[in-house]
C-alpha cells in the first residue's frame, strides 16, 4: 500500500525591488547536481525529528544565508511519486518575505535571479511549482486575510 507522507518544503523568498515591485528569488541547480539547471525556489528535505518550519528556516539560511522576515503558509501543497519506495510526499509551500537583495549561494546552486512574477513562471519547470509561485503571488497581492491566519511565528527560532 502507497504511504503518504510530509517529506520536503518548497518555498519562495520575495522583496519589494528599488522601485516597489514584487520580485521572487529564483535559484539555479548546479549541472552536476540532480535536476542540473533546474529554476527553483528554496526547497529541501527534512531531516529526521524535524517539523517543516524547522526545515523552512534551515534551508533558507543553509542555500541563501538571508533571514526570514515574516513567512506564511501557501493555500497549496504540492506533491511528488517516488516509485522505488511507493511513496507519495506531500510538499507544504511557504511564502518568505526577507529584506536583502545579496544572496550567499550553497553548493546546491549556481546562480539565482531577483525576477518579477511573470518572468519567475516561465522561468519554473514543473506545473506544480507555477501553481505554488502563483498562489503565493496572489496572497501577497490580495486584500484577505489569508496571510494573517497563515503566519508562521519564526521570532520563536531565534
Amino acid at each position: 500500500m502507497t504511504e503518504a507522507s510530509v517529506t520536503h518544503i518548497d518555498s519562495y523568498l520575495y522583496r519589494r525591488d528599488e522601485d516597489g515591485h514584487l520580485v521572487f528569488l529564483l535559484l539555479k541547480r548546479r549541472p552536476d547536481k540532480r535536476y542540473g539547471h533546474l529554476w527553483q525556489g528554496v526547497a529541501g528535505q527534512m531531516e529526521e525529528g524535524e517539523t517543516a518550519v524547522e526545515t523552512l528556516l534551515r534551508e533558507v539560511n543553509e542555500e541563501t544565508g538571508l533571514r526570514p522576515l515574516f513567512a506564511f503558509t501557501a493555500d497549496h501543497v504540492t506533491s511528488f511519486y517516488q516509485s522505488y519506495n511507493d511513496r507519495m510526499n506531500l510538499v507544504p509551500v511557504f511564502g518568505v518575505e526577507v529584506g536583502l537583495a545579496e544572496v550567499h549561494l550553497s553548493e546546491e546552486h549556481e546562480s539565482y535571479r531577483w525576477v518579477r512574477f511573470e518572468e519567475g513562471v516561465k522561468m519554473l519547470t514543473w506545473d506544480q511549482q507555477k501553481k505554488a509561485l502563483s498562489v503565493i503571488n496572489e496572497m501577497i497581492l490580495s486584500v484577505d486575510n489569508r496571510i494573517d491566519w497563515s503566519e508562521i511565528d519564526i521570532h520563536y527560532q531565534d
